[in-house]
């Protein structure tokens, strides 16, 4: 059974993709069920109102349809944790990532189950988002790995610039965390017209105000600090291509905060609010992408001056013709 269940390092690969696809897919849907009224379409966890299927109506089909897309995405999940232990050559470190996601989403299916419970109380639905940017994590981790053999990609001996380029990902996440807290404040609860769903109010009629705020300060020095370490890494000599990590990271914040203006001035309208949560999970997929590309901290292999002598000697005596 396990011949049979056996891949090489290109399938492998391809499967984790195929999985960071779908844990991604899953965040723009259950963004989807919030900001059009459906977080309580079935009131009841697992069955829905009560049965296995819900009712013929908008907004339970579609909270319904969350939860069989997360039940996809979780046997997806399964399928990328087997192949890594039937992986050949088996990598022990492919193994443990690959572990990790159907758990992520185990612990998703429950904290969405007291999410429901609770109606929706603002402290579980941000911890439903920011647990699928950690589970997020493993998967864009997963992946890269998966993409490289055991020990190939070479250490980076430039701490500044690896450093400057996590630290984004540290600002990056804040953004993020700031981000939940202004939606669970704001008019988006995710019930339906007329349900009476708690709202974050701790600073009283002012609370959506303030937060905002706040996510547009984090934002904007996250967006002035990728500017610095994009020119960092262009004062250090390397190269910069159109697909360089920086580059989309920029230009997916600037993108960002224009589409944050906007729809502040709109009075934040639902289509214009999960267009920013998709942007902003782009945004921190690509975050790890940059921390993935600069490598891990240290030294690259001593080079040995004399056997360097050595090997330009011999190199000139090949090319000197005999007399």
């Amino acid at each position: 059974m396990r011949a049979r269940l056996a891949v090489n390092e290109d399938q492998f690969r391809k499967v984790t993709y195929v999985a960071l696809a779908a844990l991604t897919l899953i965040v723009f849907t259950g963004a989807a069920v919030r900001l059009s009224d459906s977080g309580l379409g079935c009131p009841t966890w697992p069955r829905c109102y009560g049965h296995i299927y819900p009712p013929v109506a908008l907004h339970p089909l579609i909270e319904f349809g969350n939860r069989a897309i997360s039940a996809f995405v979780g046997v997806i999940t399964v399928v990328v944790m087997v192949l890594a232990f039937t992986r050949r050559p088996f990598r022990r470190d492919l193994a443990w990532l690959a572990v990790s996601l159907p758990l992520g989403v185990v612990a998703q299916a429950v904290l969405g189950g007291f999410t429901v419970r609770e109606k929706l109380a603002p402290g579980f639905v941000m911890s439903h988002f920011l647990l699928s940017m950690v589970i997020l994590i493993f998967a864009v981790w997963l992946a890269w790995r998966a993409t490289y053999p055991q020990g190939a990609r070479p250490r980076s001996a430039d701490r500044l610039l690896v450093w400057s380029v996590r630290a984004l990902s540290v600002l990056c996440a804040l953004t993020l965390g700031a981000g939940t807290l202004a939606t669970a404040a704001g008019p988006h609860s995710g019930g339906l017209v007329g349900q009476h769903i708690k709202r974050l109010t701790f600073e009283g009629p002012n609370t959506l105000q303030w937060a905002v705020h706040q996510h547009a300060t984090i934002a904007a020095i996250f967006g002035v600090a990728t500017i610095f370490v994009w020119l960092l890494k262009r004062q250090r000599g390397r190269e910069l291509d159109p697909l360089e990590p920086l580059t989309v990271l920029g230009i997916l914040v600037a993108a960002q905060g224009l589409v944050g203006a906007v729809q502040y001035e709109l009075k934040l309208p639902g289509q214009m609010v999960w267009v920013h949560v998709v942007l902003a999970t782009i945004t921190w997929l690509v975050s790890l992408w940059a921390v993935a590309t600069e490598g891990r901290i240290g030294n690259p292999e001593p080079v040995d001056p004399d056997a360097s002598i050595a090997t330009i000697v011999a190199e000139w005596s090949r090319s000197v013709p005999a007399s």
